[in-house]
């Protein structure tokens, strides 16, 4: 799992001299990486440049569409399906280019979604468990910047203990309102929030 940001990208943003701090970047920066890819539901910068596998399981005779995992797509280069979990599977090829019409889907880059077709319209995808996998490239080249800053504050969250209520600087106790004003917001502070649900994939 690639970092969305680096020790020195965070140094950078922060005017941070030294090495003082560094260890405990060092630990938070994966940490931070992998709750920020699990809220979104993506990776990212992860498969960009590599391959993807992605088998789905069908369950009913009337699925038309598989949703991806990984966003943006980038490219497809294979979808295959079977009739059974004791079949070989199946290349399909894509859009028009088999004039039987017999094996073929569509790609959709606005969600991220294959839809299965044939000569006359739309196809259901066969039903099974791993009925259909896919290998396909999905994501960024590098972070987005905005995504950057989400990770920059969450470090800062953790690194200062900012999540605790209270904090005691000086010898003074000092507030530290933890809440959010955000609806179900599941405890990241407000301002992260609003740029994460950016990107958040819902399914």
């Amino acid at each position: 799992m690639a970092n969305l940001v680096t020790l020195q990208e965070y140094k950078d943003f922060t005017g941070l001299t030294g090495v003082k701090t560094d260890a405990r970047i060092t630990t938070i920066i994966p940490q931070v990486t992998k709750v920020v890819k699990n809220y979104c539901g993506t990776s990212f910068i992860d498969y960009y440049s590599s391959d993807k596998t992605e088998y789905f399981d069908i369950n009913d005779n009337f699925t038309t569409r598989i949703m991806l995992d990984e966003s943006p797509l980038v490219s497809v280069s294979q979808v295959q399906e079977r009739d059974s979990q004791s079949d070989a599977y199946v290349t399909l090829i894509t859009e028009n280019s088999d004039s039987s019409g017999k094996y073929e889907y569509v790609i959709d880059t606005t969600t991220d979604s294959i839809l299965r077709t044939s000569a006359t319209g739309q196809k259901v995808w066969k039903k099974g468990i791993k009925a259909v996998k896919v290998v396909y490239r999905a994501g960024y080249s590098a972070t987005p910047d905005d995504l950057k800053l989400a990770c920059f504050d969450l470090i800062k969250y953790y690194l200062k203990d900012e999540r605790k209520a209270r904090m005691q600087i000086a010898g003074a106790m000092v507030e530290n309102p933890v809440s959010s004003s955000i609806t179900r917001n599941i405890g990241f502070p407000d301002h992260i929030k609003r740029i994460l649900d950016f990107y958040k994939i819902y399914k």
